[in-house]
C-alpha cells in the first residue's frame, strides 16, 4: 500500500458517514487493553465480560475506567456493590475471554461457562479469574453517563475505579519485574473479530527524555 501525498486524506465527519465498507475507528484506536471485568451482584451471583472500551488512566493513586454499551449486568453490579475486578486476558485464556462475551441471563455464571475459576478477592466481593495472570481489584469512584456534544445519551457508562489490591501470578515475575511478553496478553485490534498478542519480538525499550 503506498501512501498519498502529505495532507490527501480520506477524511470524514462522522456524523455524515465513512464511505468505506465498515466504521474504521476501531481499527485506527488500536490496538486497545482488553478489560476483562469481573463482578457480583447483591445476591451473590458472579458476572465475568470484556469490554474493548478499557484503560488505566491515573497511576497515584491506581486508576483505571471501562465503558459499557448500555445498562448491561457489569454495570448494574459494579453500581450495586461499589467493586469490579480487572483480569489480565492472554493468549492462553483468549478463547474462554471470548465465551464470557455471550449474551446470556443474569442468573448465568459465566466462569462455569467458560471452564474458569471464580477465586475470592482479598478487598472486594466480586470474584478474580484465578487463571489469569494479574488482576486489579478495585472500588468504585465514578459511573459517568456519556452524552454527545447536543447533550443526547451516547448509551455508553464510563465506569472509573481505584485499585486498592493487585495479584500477580509469581510465575510472571523476572527479578522483580512484571514479565509482560511472558503473559501474552492479547488485545483488540481492529474490526469485528481482530486481536493482537503481546509477544517478546514485538516488545522495545525507549526512555522518556529528561530534558
Amino acid at each position: 500500500m503506498t501512501a498519498g501525498p502529505v495532507g490527501d486524506t480520506h477524511f470524514y465527519e462522522p456524523s455524515a458517514g465513512h464511505r468505506l465498507p465498515h466504521d474504521p475507528f476501531k481499527a485506527i484506536v488500536a490496538p486497545r487493553p482488553i478489560g476483562w471485568i469481573s463482578t457480583v451482584d447483591p445476591d451473590g451471583r458472579p458476572n465475568l465480560a470484556p469490554y474493548s472500551y478499557f484503560n488505566a488512566v491515573c497511576d497515584v493513586p491506581p486508576m483505571i475506567l471501562f465503558s459499557s454499551n448500555g445498562r448491561k449486568d457489569t454495570l448494574r453490579n459494579a453500581e450495586a456493590t461499589g467493586c469490579f475486578v480487572w483480569n489480565l486476558a492472554t493468549r492462553p485464556l483468549a478463547e474462554r475471554m471470548n465465551e464470557t462475551a455471550a449474551p446470556v441471563a443474569p442468573d448465568v455464571d459465566e466462569f462455569f461457562r467458560a471452564g474458569l475459576t471464580a477465586t475470592p478477592s482479598r478487598l472486594v466481593p466480586a470474584p478474580r479469574v484465578a487463571e489469569s495472570p494479574a488482576a486489579l481489584e478495585c472500588r468504585v469512584l465514578q459511573v459517568i453517563p456519556l452524552a454527545d456534544l447536543d447533550g443526547a445519551s451516547a448509551d455508553h457508562f464510563m465506569v472509573v475505579g481505584q485499585v486498592v489490591g493487585v495479584h500477580i501470578d509469581p510465575a510472571y515475575l523476572r527479578d522483580g519485574l512484571f514479565d509482560t511478553a511472558a503473559a501474552q496478553p492479547i488485545l483488540r485490534a481492529g474490526y469485528r473479530g481482530d486481536y493482537a498478542t503481546i509477544k517478546a519480538a514485538t516488545m522495545f525499550e525507549m526512555i522518556r527524555p529528561t530534558s
